[in-house]
């Protein structure tokens, strides 16, 4: 089997934080949201390119949850959106890596089996696969302009993208082949007509975007098993 390499998307300004450090270098429950990604990226890919603000360059990972077999870990700059620093992190990718893992830093709590179920779904055949979860709220689609309800969307269709989300190494690279823009990259792989699957993602997996995800993090840190 071809190797398995990771992107961690870690080069934003975190500035809804206020802080003079970009959130990702913020410290949960002792350990940077970057060495939490990068530790669980590199405990199952060959290898992990974190993609980190130039002025970050030079840090150094802690890496607790690596095993044996860990990947060795790179750093590159980011570019000025995340789909740009996707495509720096992937111009650092071996050309002959069969699978890319995406996965930003603003997810620490994303473990290593999360890593490994994108895999698995990319080695059974899907051009790529990413973690969702059941929507509990009715979702309405509005009209932006004046806040008319247009549609009610059918709730049990509907899933909450998160990541790490893994491709076919070749399909990636085509996808990321122009300077397009996305909020996720299986929307640029979708664009090609390639196949993307969902699979079981984890309601634990959150996002931090704000202070106040920080405590939630540590609370749900709290409650995992030692």
């Amino acid at each position: 089997m071809g190797e398995v390499w990771a992107i961690v998307v870690a080069a934003g300004s975190g500035s809804r934080f206020g802080d003079a450090v970009p959130k990702q270098f913020l410290d949960l429950a002792g350990r940077r949201l970057v060495d939490w990604a990068v530790g669980a990226a590199a405990a199952v890919c060959d290898g992990v390119i974190a993609v980190l603000p130039p002025a970050q360059l030079g840090t150094a990972f802690d890496r607790p949850e690596a095993g044996a077999g860990a990947g060795r870990v790179a750093a590159v700059a980011g570019g000025a959106t995340r789909s740009a620093s996707v495509r720096a992190g992937l111009a650092a990718v071996p050309d002959d890596a069969e699978i890319v893992v995406v996965h930003d830093a603003a997810r620490p709590l994303a473990g290593a089996e999360l890593f490994e179920r994108v895999v698995a779904a990319v080695r059974a055949g899907a051009d790529g696969a990413v973690p969702g979860v059941a929507v509990p709220d009715t979702i309405k689609r509005v009209d932006a302009s004046g806040g008319r309800v247009v549609e009610t969307l059918d709730r049990p269709a509907l899933r909450a993208i998160q990541t790490p989300q893994a491709f076919s190494a070749a399909i990636l690279r085509r996808a990321h082949a122009g300077s397009a823009d996305a909020t996720d990259d299986a929307a640029l792989v979708e664009a090609l007509g390639a196949s993307v699957v969902v699979v079981d993602g984890d309601p634990a997996n959150l996002k931090i975007t704000g202070p106040d995800d920080l405590g939630r993090a540590e609370a749900l840190l709290a409650r995992r098993p030692r």
